[in-house]
């Protein structure tokens, strides 16, 4: 879901609970009626800045996370292996997500706002701790020098003993990793006492990373059942219930990326902003990045599907912005996002005569094409 609209800053608790009270009060465009201050609206340089940021973070952890899903897909560090999305876990997502969402939208108007947002505050940190150091490691591992002393660790919890032993865990980690995590800590610990907007981004830009790194689609039918059930559920969330609004403006946490539309006024300290979820990227992000996948594996040198389902994103990203902008009112993304990034991918294959074997192409995941090796290599010894 992608919203235009100001999302008020929570700093003091006076204002969070008058701030809190005005969004249940909307004009005929869904726009806030703030009765202690009068309605902001965003320059035409402020509002272009807002939304250029904005797709450009997005682009960012699909264009990364597809190339490192690549790497990833191959490792054997169960800290590094994807999950694997198959056709009847795409069938049952929309239904678990529409129970979820529904689930947050009762706690909101039942339970106090402020104790549950200090409650996933606290979850979140430790999950953006974890999710900005995996995605800074990489990164980390070229900048320290070849003297840097660099330990390796494992962290391993197994289940039995003997024949029946099974591993649980098995974390293998260095010294630069510890040094990651360090610095994601103060980043988690910024978000945690200031909630600002631009810590805020650093988790998200994390999260979306890590999802479309780690969360792997089996076959592209199961990716055109994900985004097909989640099309109808962001249409239906958004235009046919102010559920999904609510949710996105109650919740405090890095599930959304932001950025103020008065960025040029008020600086770092600005507080109307124009917000993107992180669902609007990394569930295309996830197909966009099994594309990839499918070029590698024709080894024709070419990324002729991933170059065009990431400019099918560009342009679907860029018309739900314009549609939003025009009717001043949220609008679910994935409306414009899944028939431009499931079509235009599709009638490339279809002009190349590939189509079939886009559809025929299935991913074996890590630990199945390790026990097949397993097997395979037992069979030779037997022999």
């Amino acid at each position: 879901m992608s919203e235009a609209e100001p999302v008020p800053d929570s700093a003091p608790e006076a204002a969070a609970a008058a701030i809190l009270d005005a969004l249940n009060a909307t004009d005929s465009n869904g726009t806030e009626v703030l009765n202690v201050t009068a309605k902001f609206v965003a320059t035409p340089e402020g509002t272009a800045l807002a939304y250029g940021s904005l797709v450009f973070m997005a682009l960012l952890p699909i264009f990364f996370g597809a190339l490192r899903s690549v790497t990833c897909s191959k490792s054997k560090n169960s800290a590094d292996m994807p999950e694997t999305i198959t056709s009847r876990d795409a069938a049952r997502f929309p239904i678990i997500a529409s129970c979820t969402l529904f689930g947050l939208y009762l706690f909101f108007k039942v339970f106090s706002q402020e104790y549950i947002n200090l409650l996933l505050s606290v979850y979140f940190f430790g999950l953006g701790v974890l999710a900005l150091s995996h995605t800074m490691s990489p990164l980390m591992s070229r900048i320290f020098p070849a003297s840097f002393p660099n330990k390796q660790y494992q962290l391993l919890f197994t289940q039995g003993s003997g024949e029946s032993k099974e591993e649980i865990v098995n974390y293998e980690f260095d010294t630069k990793n510890l040094v990651c995590l360090l610095i994601s800590s103060v980043v988690g610990v910024w978000y945690l006492l200031k909630k600002h907007w631009i810590a805020n981004n650093l988790f998200g830009l994390a999260f979306a990373l890590n999802g479309v790194e780690l969360l792997h689609l089996n076959n592209v039918s199961t990716g055109c059942i994900l985004l097909g059930g989640l099309f109808v559920y962001d249409v239906f969330w958004v235009f046919g219930t102010n559920v999904m609004v609510t949710v996105a403006k109650s919740f405090e946490a890095p599930i959304k990326l932001v950025f103020p539309q008065d960025l040029l006024e008020k600086g770092l300290g600005a507080s109307n902003f124009a917000m993107l979820g992180l669902g609007d990227i990394v569930i295309p992000g996830i197909f966009i990045a099994l594309l990839l996948r499918f070029d590698v594996s024709l080894k024709k040198n070419s990324r002729t599907y991933f170059y065009s389902s990431f400019l099918a994103y560009i342009f679907g990203l860029g018309l739900t912005i314009f549609v939003m902008h025009t009717f001043k009112h949220a609008q679910p993304a994935l409306l414009y996002l899944v028939p431009a990034c499931v079509g235009f991918p599709v009638v490339v294959a279809f002009c190349k005569g590939e189509l079939t074997e886009m559809f025929r192409y299935e991913e074996t995941p890590p630990e199945e094409e390790g026990a097949k090796q397993d097997s395979s290599e037992s069979e030779k010894k037997d022999q």
